[in-house]
């Protein structure tokens, strides 16, 4: 094992780490916490950099630099504490006090984010919904009554979110996210395809599921295409083929590492961190 020794007190403080740990790593980490979480749920108190690594889906080197970002954690010859590591990674990602959400646009995505019991349980919750349809103003969704979005600068202040998450026809997503940052919120997640214009200081991420189909779709003609070329070479080299294959992992497609096990890694939904606009996949 590699893991680095643990020091009493806990050392640097995750706000103080923040501004040094890379983009990238910052993405592996929330993959690492989540590894974690179903870990905890399967009362695992111990896990090595080896078995977290495969769990994860990264090379155990790249684990052990991205953990290295946090300060010692693990005991070497013994592994990471579940808990602490946990419970560490959330405090660097901003977690620990957990996080306020309002969502705009109660369609059947919106519904279906607000009804996802996974948030909360992550440190997102989810405490207000809003939409400009008359009817659907006043329903409840998932123990949420739809506020109307014109009450939106109120509500705000009343709420007190930290996060926003836009789920609109992409025609509105502009207008919504400048309503949301007159009514003060810096953190938006929107589900639009659209690029939204936004000031310097507002942190905006996107998701677009299209592109992330895209992004499996091309995969796998990747992978179809080296099956193909292999089979090709089998065939010229004079080599049987079998009428009947094991399966195998798709590449760029969910699966589960190890057995007894039911962690699966999966490609990141969001684009890149950006600052007052969204970065074009």
């Amino acid at each position: 094992m590699t893991e680095q020794h643990e020091t009493p007190g806990g050392g640097v403080s995750g706000r103080a780490l923040q501004k040094d740990i890379p983009q990238a790593t910052v993405a592996r980490l929330a993959t690492y916490l989540r590894v974690l979480a179903v870990l905890a749920d399967e009362g695992v108190l111990i896990v090595s950099s080896e078995e977290l690594a495969v769990a994860a889906g990264v090379g155990s080197a790249k684990l052990r630099k991205d953990l290295s970002f946090l300060g010692p954690n693990g005991v070497r010859g013994v592994g990471y504490d579940v808990a602490k590591l946990r419970a560490r990674i959330e405090d660097v990602l901003g977690l620990s006090e957990g996080h306020r959400v309002i969502l705009v646009g109660a369609g059947n995505l919106g519904r279906a984010l607000v009804g996802y019991r996974g948030f909360k349980r992550r440190g997102f919750t989810m405490v207000g919904i809003f939409d400009s349809d008359p009817q659907v103003i006043g329903e409840s969704v998932s123990g949420l009554t739809v506020l109307d979005v014109a009450d939106l600068h109120a509500a705000v202040a009343e709420l007190e979110p930290t996060i926003a998450v836009i789920t609109v026809p992409d025609a509105a997503a502009q207008a919504v996210c400048d309503d949301l940052v007159a009514a003060g919120m810096q953190c938006i997640l929107s589900f639009s395809p659209v690029a939204l214009d936004a000031p310097p200081t507002v942190e905006i991420r996107r998701v677009d599921l299209a592109v992330e189909m895209q992004m499996l779709s091309f995969e796998r003609a990747r992978s179809a295409e080296a099956e193909a070329k292999g089979l090709a070479d089998d065939v010229a080299a004079g080599e049987g083929v079998s009428a009947v294959s094991a399966p195998r992992r798709v590449a760029g497609c969910p699966g589960v590492h190890g057995p007894g096990t039911a962690i699966q890694q999966t490609h990141s939904a969001t684009e890149p961190h950006s600052k007052g606009s969204v970065v074009a996949p």
